[in-house]
């Protein structure tokens, strides 16, 4: 059956979501509209892990091909601490330019028919007539807010601040930084997203920002100064910045619900989850693979907003406990920070734990080496189990023989 399908936001999740609604009926009609020109967006680097990238192979294996293509990888993690550095191996992890990413969205999305409106800011008042409003218009969603009551959202203000800035020093893995100074602790998460840049987000506690001078100081040299607390892990090169890039502090946003007659909310005008776990975009993507699925299953359109909605809040369920967990670490990074650096890292990568926050760190490190190594060795008995069990056997035939 034909269907009209507004899409409010040109970021991944619109017009991916457009790619699979074309997929499975080339006959609908689509049209994404975004309020920006065309070719601009805020941000660096997307990070992803190997199974989101399966899943786009699955369900459009064009664009999947195009962006492994333009993604660069890695497959360790880098720890220092003053001057301390500790490295250890992590699942395949892959990062790719939020620009780039857009650039082939777009351009397969045009090439199944979709339409692309850029410097078309929708509200309320302007609402384009159609069977299915697809809000994607992220946390600030114009769309959402108007409806407020009904939606529920509550955002929830983390205590840290963090800035987002670009680099072209190029990081051959996921490497965190911290360091310390005479007003606390200031660290940075830098990845790879393409041959000649990284994304770097710098974070520390409120009190350190305004003791270092970040909160006065403009643009230029807020910059200057972070690249001199992160000389070493720079090696050298500068810290670039972004329409005019600030500090934030990141706010977590529930729906009650995520749907309202024929308007539905997906990636971050639904929900966000702390970037540290680095799911924002990969989220997104799922929602709208979730949500063309509950499409195609029925005609009946408030059965498959409901149905959509029921599998997308159980299957972050998980997510969004490990993303605050993420970041209570952070802001209680002085707990963990004298350790040892492989344990202080090893820690770092528990930090989704709900039991982390509530044994000490020295204890939790020693039960989670002893939960590693104990499982190591139930690997190695199922391995060898076949393996012993065909050398018994062998021995009993022989034995019979003689």
């Amino acid at each position: 059956m034909r269907v009209k399908v507004a899409c409010i936001g040109g970021g991944p999740a619109g017009l991916y979501l457009s790619i699979l609604l074309k997929r499975q009926d080339p006959s609908h009609d689509i049209t994404v509209h975004e309020r920006n020109p065309e070719g601009s967006t805020y941000g660096w680097g997307v990070t992803y892990w190997r199974g989101l990238l399966d899943r786009l192979h699955t369900h459009d294996p064009e664009s999947a091909r195009a962006i492994e293509e333009h993604s660069v990888r890695w497959n360790e993690g880098v720890a220092r601490v003053r001057d301390l550095a500790t490295r250890r191996g992590s699942d395949e992890g892959f990062g790719i330019g939020r620009h780039r990413l857009l650039e082939i969205l777009a351009a397969r999305a045009r090439s199944l028919g979709v339409r692309l409106e850029f410097e078309h800011e929708i509200t309320d008042g302007n609402l384009p007539a159609a069977d299915l409003v697809v809000a994607g218009d992220g946390v600030r969603s114009t769309l959402r807010s108007r409806h407020a009551g009904h939606f529920g959202a509550e955002l929830k203000e983390g205590r840290n601040q963090y800035i987002w800035l670009g680099t072209s020093k190029v990081f051959d893995s996921f490497t965190f930084a911290f360091v310390e100074t005479d007003h606390g602790w200031i660290w940075c998460y830098g990845y790879p997203f393409g041959p000649e840049r990284s994304t770097v987000v710098v974070e520390c506690a409120p009190e350190t920002r305004v003791g270092l001078g970040l909160d006065r100081a403009d643009e230029a040299e807020g910059l200057v100064l972070l690249e001199k607390l992160f000389a070493d892990v720079l090696d050298g090169h500068p810290l670039i910045g972004q329409d005019g890039a600030q500090w934030l502090g990141f706010r977590t946003l529930t729906n009650r619900t995520w749907h309202r007659d024929n308007l539905v909310l997906v990636g971050d005008a639904a929900h966000t989850t702390h970037y540290s776990i680095g799911a924002g975009t990969t989220l997104a993507l799922e929602d709208v693979i979730a949500l063309a699925g509950a499409l195609g299953e029925t005609a009946d359109l408030p059965q498959a907003l409901a149905r959509y909605e029921q599998q997308r809040k159980a299957e972050l369920l998980s997510i969004q406990s490990a993303a605050r967990y993420s970041a209570q670490w952070y802001e209680n990074l002085p707990r963990y920070i004298g350790l040892p650096p492989e344990q202080m890292f090893a820690l770092l990568g528990q930090r989704h734990s709900p039991l982390l926050p509530y044994v000490p760190p020295q204890l939790y490190y020693r039960i989670d080496q002893a939960a590693g190594q104990l499982e190591a060795l139930r690997r190695l008995k199922r391995w060898l189990g076949p393996k012993v069990a065909r050398t018994v056997h062998a021995r009993a035939l022989a034995s019979r023989k003689h």
